[in-house]
């Protein structure tokens, strides 16, 4: 961006500051453009988005607040459209779609829509709606009622994915994303495919992707939580994490024994597996993009070298910590 003082090109930089959101404080990294003749601060409605959303998101967490995102998925798992769930609800149609929109529900809004989020205290609100017609009514409760019955059989596949990933809630450590083994499969899936990456690659390819992601709105792709190891940053609980993917035939993982003793992990292409790029937003598959880009060429040490010049491992790898995105997204070096 150039300056509107002096014509040349500005800085792009953040700093930590302080703002308010519904009487709280909270400490977001700023961004604003420099203009270093006149030492004047410019922004503009997509920085000033990135720095509201930081102020939201923290606010969201520290009160346990459903994600803009978590709202719209509630809403389509009945396979409603927003002027039905508003109804149920009993919000405003211009309301609701401001929640699904980014603006942050009030408190008791907020565990109205929590409610909703299970399908039996959901059949619930739907008894009580008196707006809405019979026959839609009656579809609308039977598809409930699978959902129930649907929740109850899968209840081991969920605690299972609970434990690969960790607990299913957006904060800080997942990037401000529900953790989705379906998303983080899709990720593995094109790494493997792009590049047939050994482990200890793939999990930075997995690590920058993430993070980068949430360097350019706030949010991680995957929900994934990342610990810091002598190696790099790392999924958590990575192992099971990818021997259940390639048990489930998701991606082929090829053993190979060096010379030295040493046994490599490479992952490939399972040829009954292809990426599936419709789980992903634009922005979400230009960094996959990026990140195959700028590692493609890259050995083993060179990502592991590359990995420990950032902040996010060094502050954590001395008690091999949970990485914060809040506390670290903006802070990537190489990307």
């Amino acid at each position: 961006m150039k300056s509107p003082i002096t014509g040349k090109e500005m800085l792009l930089k953040f700093e930590l500051r302080k703002l308010e959101f519904r009487k709280e404080s909270f400490t977001v990294a700023y961004h604003f453009y420099l203009c270093e003749e006149s030492e004047e601060q410019f922004t503009t409605t997509e920085l000033d988005e990135l720095n509201m959303i930081q102020l939201y998101n923290q606010y969201r967490e520290k009160h346990n607040l459903p994600f803009p995102n978590e709202i719209k998925e509630i809403r389509e798992k009945y396979g409603l459209p927003a002027t039905k769930m508003s109804e149920i609800l009993g919000f405003g149609i211009n309301s609701y779609r401001n929640y699904e929109g980014g603006e942050v529900p009030s408190l008791a809004n907020a565990r109205l829509i929590q409610l909703a989020s299970d399908p039996a205290k959901f059949r619930d609100l739907v008894d009580l709606s008196e707006t809405i017609e019979s026959d839609y009514r009656t579809k609308l409760l039977e598809k409930i009622d699978l959902l129930v019955e649907d929740q109850e059989e899968n209840l081991f596949s969920f605690e299972f994915q609970d434990y690969l990933l960790g607990e299913h809630i957006s904060d800080q450590f997942s990037g401000y994303k529900k953790p989705s083994l379906d998303k983080l499969t899709e990720m593995v899936i094109y790494f493997s495919q792009k590049l047939e990456p050994w482990k200890t690659q793939l999990n930075k390819l997995l690590f920058y992707a993430d993070f980068l992601t949430f360097k350019k709105t706030c949010f991680s792709m995957s929900g994934a939580r990342y610990r810091a190891i002598n190696m790099g940053p790392v999924p958590n609980n990575y192992n099971s994490i990818f021997e259940y993917m390639a048990n489930k035939n998701f991606i082929d993982i090829w053993i190979t024994e060096f010379p030295s003793g040493a046994v490599g992990e490479q992952f490939k292409t399972n040829k009954n597996r292809k990426f599936n790029s419709k789980v992903f937003s634009e922005i979400e598959l230009e960094v996959l993009n990026t990140v195959a880009t700028k590692f493609q060429s890259m050995g083993t040490s060179d990502i592991i070298e590359i990995s420990h010049k950032e902040k996010a491992w060094k502050a954590n790898e001395k008690e091999r910590k949970i990485i914060s995105y809040k506390d670290y997204g903006f802070e990537l070096k190489e990307l």
